[in-house]
C-alpha cells in the first residue's frame, strides 16, 4: 500500500492519458472552446507536473544511492528528457511556430540563470549571509554554456546561409556535432576525471540530501523514474495541443508557450535547487541549475535539429536583437557571479532583476 501511494502520480498520469484517449475527438480544443480548453490544459498541466515531481523524487533517491555528481546528473538528464519530449510534441502538433524550440530553450536558460540562480542566491544569502561552492565546478559549467549558447542561439541570426534565424544543412551538422562533442567532454570531466570539483567544499562524505524520502533499491528507483517519465511523454502531445490553442485563444504572445513549457519542466528541479540553497548546500544548487542550462543547449538543440531534419519541420534558432542582448547580459553577469568562491544575496537580487526584465520583454515584444 505504501509503494502504491508513492507511485500514485505515475498511475494518475496513465489514467489521465487513457481518459483522453478514450474520449478521442470529443475533447479536442476546437470543440470545447477556449474556456473548457483552459480547464483541460490545467488538468494536463497539473498531472504532468505531479509526475515530474515523482521523477525528481526517484532521482533524489538515486542520488543518495550513487552519490554526487551522478545523482544530480541523473536528475538533469531526466528533466531534459521531459523537455525534449514536450518540445518535439509541440513541433509535431501541426501548426507550431518555427520559433517554438528556440523560445523554450531561451526560457530554460533565462529561468535557470536569472530566476532560479537568483532565488537560490537570495534565499541562501539571507539565511546564511555568505555561501561557498566549488569555483572550478561552476566555471566548468559556464565554459561550456557560453560558447554553446552563442553557437545555437546567437550565431544563426548573423549568418546568411539560410534566411532569418534558420540554419543551413551545414550549420545543422556543425551544431549537432559540436553540441554532442562538447557535452560529451563535459560529462567525462564531471563524472570520471574531475568529479571532485562538482562536490560541496568541506562536505561530510556521508552527507545525504534526500530530505526524508524513503530510499529503496537501485532497480526500484530506476523503474520508478522511467514509470513517471512515460506518462509525461504520452501526455506531452495533448498538452501541446491545448497550450497552442489556449495561447491563440487569449491572444497571448507566442513566446509565452515556450515559457510555460520551460517553467513546467523546471518546476520540480528548481524547488530541489532552492531547498539545497536553504540548507547551505550551494554546490548542489549550482550543479542542478547550471547543469540544466548546459544540458538544454548541449542535448536539446541536437535533438530538435535532428527531428526538424527528418520531419521537414521548419525551425529557427537565431534570437531577435533584444533577446540576444538579454542572453549575453545574463551570461556576462553569471560569469561575474561565479567569479569568486563565495556568494551573497546582492548577487541574487541582480539575477532576479534580469529575470524580471526577461519576463517584461516577452510581453513587450509581442
Amino acid at each position: 500500500m505504501t509503494i502504491l501511494k508513492s507511485e500514485l502520480p505515475s498511475l494518475t498520469g496513465f489514467a489521465v492519458f487513457a481518459a483522453f484517449t478514450v474520449a478521442g475527438d470529443a475533447l479536442k480544443p476546437e470543440k470545447l472552446g477556449v474556456g473548457l480548453s483552459l480547464v483541460m490544459l490545467a488538468v494536463i498541466f497539473l498531472t504532468v507536473m505531479w509526475c515530474a515531481f515523482s521523477v525528481v523524487r526517484h532521482a533524489e533517491c538515486l542520488a543518495t544511492i550513487l552519490g554526487e555528481p551522478f545523482g544530480t546528473l541523473i536528475l538533469t538528464l531526466a528533466v531534459i528528457g521531459i523537455e525534449v519530449a514536450l518540445i518535439v510534441a509541440i513541433m509535431l502538433s501541426g501548426d507550431a511556430a518555427p520559433t517554438m524550440a528556440r523560445d523554450t530553450m531561451l526560457s530554460v536558460v533565462m529561468i535557470v540563470l536569472a530566476g532560479l540562480i537568483g532565488l537560490c542566491l537570495l534565499i541562501g544569502g539571507l539565511r546564511h549571509k555568505e555561501q561557498s561552492y566549488n569555483l572550478q565546478g561552476a566555471q566548468a559549467f559556464l565554459s561550456v554554456l557560453v560558447p554553446l549558447s552563442v553557437f545555437a542561439l546567437v550565431l544563426p541570426r548573423f549568418t546568411h546561409s539560410a534566411p532569418g534565424g534558420e540554419l543551413s544543412l551545414l550549420q545543422v551538422g556543425f551544431e549537432v556535432v559540436m553540441s554532442v562533442l562538447l557535452y560529451g567532454v563535459f560529462l567525462a570531466i564531471q563524472t570520471v576525471t574531475h568529479s571532485d570539483i562538482f562536490r560541496q567544499p568541506d562536505a561530510a562524505d556521508d552527507e545525504e540530501h534526500h530530505h526524508g524520502v524513503v530510499v529503496r533499491s537501485l532497480p526500484f528507483h530506476v523503474i520508478g523514474l522511467l514509470g513517471a517519465l512515460v506518462p509525461i511523454i504520452l501526455l506531452s502531445k495533448k498538452l501541446a495541443l491545448y497550450v497552442d490553442f489556449g495561447i491563440s485563444g487569449v491572444g497571448a504572445p507566442l513566446a509565452l508557450s515556450g515559457f510555460i513549457v520551460a517553467a513546467l519542466v523546471l518546476m520540480p528541479e528548481g524547488l530541489s535547487a532552492i531547498q539545497a540553497a536553504r540548507e547551505n548546500k550551494l554546490q548542489r544548487a549550482v550543479n542542478i541549475c547550471l547543469g540544466s542550462a548546459v544540458a538544454t543547449i548541449g542535448l536539446t538543440v541536437p535533438a530538435v535539429l535532428m527531428v526538424s531534419l527528418f520531419t521537414g519541420h521548419s525551425i529557427e534558432l537565431g534570437l531577435e536583437e533584444p533577446e540576444i542582448v538579454m542572453l549575453v547580459l545574463t551570461l556576462f553577469v553569471s560569469l561575474l557571479t561565479f567569479g569568486s568562491r563565495t556568494t551573497n544575496y546582492l548577487m541574487g537580487a541582480v539575477h532576479l532583476a534580469l529575470f524580471a526584465a526577461y519576463v517584461l520583454m516577452i510581453f513587450d515584444l509581442s
